[in-house]
């Protein structure tokens, strides 16, 4: 569909080619029947009163609050749970009407922005339902719950603003609930779902994903996996020393991106969106942000070799969850290898390289100026190799982020080490004529790829 900008600057061209004499009355009336013209305004004026509307009820909700929070100690508990409980339906189902069976486009909008507020909504009665009833708990408690009310909401509407705000708030709920995981004894399942929170999270918000064929549902889902994955490593300390932990820390998240394989999802339901390429994207995002951080000596040279008295034991709760991806991860990459190219065995030589060095550093014997070496030359390996399939591709997302890898490294070791001030402006304007240069020259060569 064209966008309302477009139809408005086609209107006043046509206008001005009618008056010119370029188009005559029937070329332009056909014109205006093709683009509806004659609805630029009916949208202008709907546009206003929705903005008119949503301040309104900006300014309603406001009065009702502060008249809610006046009277809120008076009014009886039996009242209370009305009043919360219809404003809770009242709100969704409005929104619900609106949103599948709108009179016009704007009602839809409407409608998704009720049922997000519907969402926010249920948060608000929790909390003031706990109060009411005299239940106590923690904010992360409230998170959990709140975020698999509103994921409960998202798998039935199948809306993606309810998925990405389920995500949300179960991954803040976790965040906060980890440092306490260990303390939970009122409610145990929470306990197990924050301990379980790799496996979780890629159960619930993966399938609701392709249920709303969001990529956005996909990648904050595969954010939580990782970011759950990361946490509960480093919180734990798994296997029984740090160099098993970091090891599995740096080789794990992206071996199980990169090797991820949506086939089964689309073999079984036809028409649902493929979101392999968008897994590798988050593998290289992951890969780019390991070897840039593990390119500072500073890094190395403060680490020690373990001695393992502090770990945790073996199984711990969350060592099943290693083992589940692992499995999941092996049996991916088996399935990859069938058909592998170049590009999956130099990540693969990537991947295994940055989960030995830390491995051999922290377990055998330390690799300070090694470790910097290598980590350094993996991320100008990387960032020649994205601008390469940039300029093969055309694609400006691949060329300019290997720009940016090269620029951030360059910028990196100049203020890392000692330096002279005089060699530090060279390298800056070295950089910033080598960037114009090279972005200059590839908006060329795709302009010329774009005419043959």
């Amino acid at each position: 569909m064209l966008s309302d900008k477009f139809r408005r600057q086609l209107r006043q061209e046509a206008d001005k080619w009618r008056t010119e004499g370029l188009i005559d009355d029937y070329l332009y009336e056909q014109l205006c029947d093709r683009y509806q013209f004659s609805d630029l305004e009916t949208v202008a004026r709907n546009r206003f009163i929705v903005i008119l509307l949503g301040l309104g009820s900006v300014l309603l909700g406001l009065g009702v609050i502060t008249f809610v929070a006046a009277n809120w100690q008076t009014w009886s508990r039996e009242f209370k749970v009305i009043l919360l409980l219809s404003l809770f339906v009242g709100v969704n189902t409005a929104g619900f009407y609106l949103w599948r069976r709108p009179a016009e486009r704007w009602q839809r909008r409407l409608g998704q922005a009720l049922l997000l507020l519907g969402a926010l909504v249920l948060g608000a009665n929790m909390a003031l339902m706990s109060q009411i009833f005299h239940q106590s708990g923690r904010l992360y408690q409230l998170y959990l719950l709140w975020g698999l009310g509103v994921l409960a909401m998202a798998y039935s509407l199948r809306l993606t603003l309810l998925g990405v705000l389920a995500i949300l708030l179960i991954l803040l709920g976790y965040v906060q609930g980890l440092p306490e995981a260990e303390a939970i004894g009122e409610f145990s399942w929470l306990r197990l779902m924050v301990q379980h929170m790799p496996v979780l999270a890629g159960l619930m918000f993966i399938p609701l994903a392709y249920w709303c064929r969001s990529r956005w549902i996909f990648r904050l889902g595969a954010i939580a996996i990782v970011v759950s994955l990361e946490a509960n490593l480093m919180q734990l300390n798994l296997l029984g020393s740090t160099a098993w932990t970091a090891a599995i820390a740096c080789a794990l998240p992206p071996a199980l991106l990169w090797a991820y394989n949506d086939f089964p999802w689309i073999e079984r339901f036809s028409g649902y969106e493929s979101f392999r390429r968008t897994a590798r994207s988050l593998a290289i995002t992951f890969l780019s942000l390991l070897f840039y951080i593990c390119s500072f000596y500073g890094l190395w040279n403060t680490s020690s070799v373990s001695s393992g008295e502090d770990a945790s034991p073996l199984f711990s709760p969350s060592s099943v969850d290693i083992l589940i991806l692992g499995v999941l991860t092996l049996w991916e990459w088996l399935r990859l290898l069938r058909r592998v190219d170049r590009t999956t065995i130099l990540i693969a030589g990537a991947i295994a390289t940055s989960a030995i060095i830390p491995f051999w550093h922290l377990g055998i014997e330390q690799l300070p100026v090694r470790a910097t070496i290598i980590f350094n030359l993996l991320l100008l390996l990387l960032a020649v190799g994205l601008i390469r399939k940039g300029l093969a591709q055309g694609q400006r997302r691949l060329f300019w982020g290997g720009m940016v890898l090269i620029t951030l490294q360059i910028f990196s070791r100049m203020l890392e080490y000692d330096t002279d001030l005089l060699f530090k402006s060279l390298v800056l304007f070295l950089c910033g004529l080598g960037g114009i240069a090279g972005g200059l020259w590839f908006e060329r060569r795709v302009r010329t790829r774009a005419r043959v």
